[in-house]
């Protein structure tokens, strides 16, 4: 299997391609919470992502000593693989412009990306973007800095389609809790469980349209949490739900018992991972040009879906055969990357 192009350079054009994260993003707001997690993350590999949380995990009347503590964690060779971000204040919050000026003044190399919360509009996205390249400049690191929100509100919602085509945006995450709570009452308690999530025809239809404008964009659409954080089988099962039949890449962990089924949940069978070698080392080794396989026609169109599909195996941690690593991403790749917080998650 060889070729002058790699698959990814033979069937996307520059720029065509939406971003790569781990499957998972892992919250976590307390000390000993972001240790344990980086602490996983070493075992597990860069299979997910962790984010400290500068809004809900702050103590109240801390939140500058929160965000150096954050910032401490992030420069320390416990960040063994540079994913690690940070969830800071909202943008109308008189703490988010610290957070900020903190976290890349003494770490902005080393962040993944800062997460910023409820926006109320693009507007609020915008001001929150200004505001952290203004730190970058004036700092001289975090440039080009990945930011993603949360659309938790119904202005947000209104406005996804615009927040998901912002060029500094990587990632929309779907805010269950606080989306549900905006609806005074209207959605009842079930809409936020493992199951109703998926049933409430309001929040079924928040999730679809994030979904959406982020694939348009070519961004990361992250599904938001389940709270009943020790049931792995509820957990499994709204993450096969969110991948499978909602469109999401990537999913909110509150509780490490959470990680790993979220991770089993968004990769690919083994059936899935050896057919999809298989169709592309034939259409390689066909430089590209339309094949048969086991007497279906396949062409460019099929071929990235199915290179999606390894390429979600890698970052998912599956391994792939030394010949087929080497044809597909070429010598040395390197490993792919791998993969809200509440108050009662953090305290179990």
């Amino acid at each position: 299997m060889t070729d002058t192009l790699l698959p990814r350079d033979a069937l996307f054009e520059s720029g065509d391609t939406a971003s790569c994260l781990p499957v998972c993003d892992h919250y976590c707001g307390t000390e000993p919470r972001m240790r344990k997690a980086l602490a996983l993350q070493a075992e597990l590999g860069p299979v997910f992502d962790i984010t400290f949380d500068c809004e809900d995990g702050a103590p109240i009347g801390a939140e500058a000593e929160h965000a150096q503590l954050c910032a401490e964690l992030l420069m320390s060779s416990e960040n063994a693989f540079g994913r690690v971000g940070a969830r800071v204040h909202p943008v109308d919050h008189p703490s988010f412009a610290a957070d900020v000026d903190t976290l890349i003044s003494r770490a902005g190399d080393r962040l993944a990306y800062l997460m910023v919360p409820k926006p109320r509009h693009l507007a609020d996205l915008q001001r929150a973007i200004a505001q952290i390249d203004h730190a970058a400049r004036v700092h001289g690191q975090g440039a080009s800095l990945p930011v993603h929100a949360l659309v938790e509100t119904h202005g947000a919602l209104r406005d996804v389609f615009a927040l998901a085509a912002l060029p500094r945006i990587q990632s929309l995450s779907f805010g269950l809790m606080d989306f549900v709570s905006a609806h005074r009452g209207a959605i009842p308690q079930t809409g936020m469980s493992a199951q109703g999530q998926f049933e409430h025809p309001l929040v079924v239809r928040a999730k679809l349209e994030i979904a959406a404008a982020c694939h348009a964009a070519g961004k990361v659409p992250s599904h938001c949490v389940v709270t009943e954080f020790k049931d792995v089988k509820a957990v499994n099962a709204a993450a096969r739900r969110a991948a499978r039949e909602f469109g999401y890449a990537r999913m909110w962990s509150i509780h490490p018992a959470q990680v790993q089924p979220i991770v089993d949940a968004f990769s690919p069978s083994v059936a899935e991972v050896d057919e999809a070698i298989e169709i592309i080392g034939a259409a390689l080794a066909a430089h590209w040009a339309p094949i048969r396989h086991r007497d279906v026609l396949h062409d460019r169109a099929s071929y990235r879906y199915f290179w999606q599909v390894i390429e979600r195996a890698r970052r998912t941690g599956q391994p792939l055969p030394t010949e087929v690593a080497l044809a597909f991403f070429g010598p040395s790749p390197g490993p792919g990357p791998g993969p809200g917080t509440d108050a009662d998650a953090d305290a179990a």
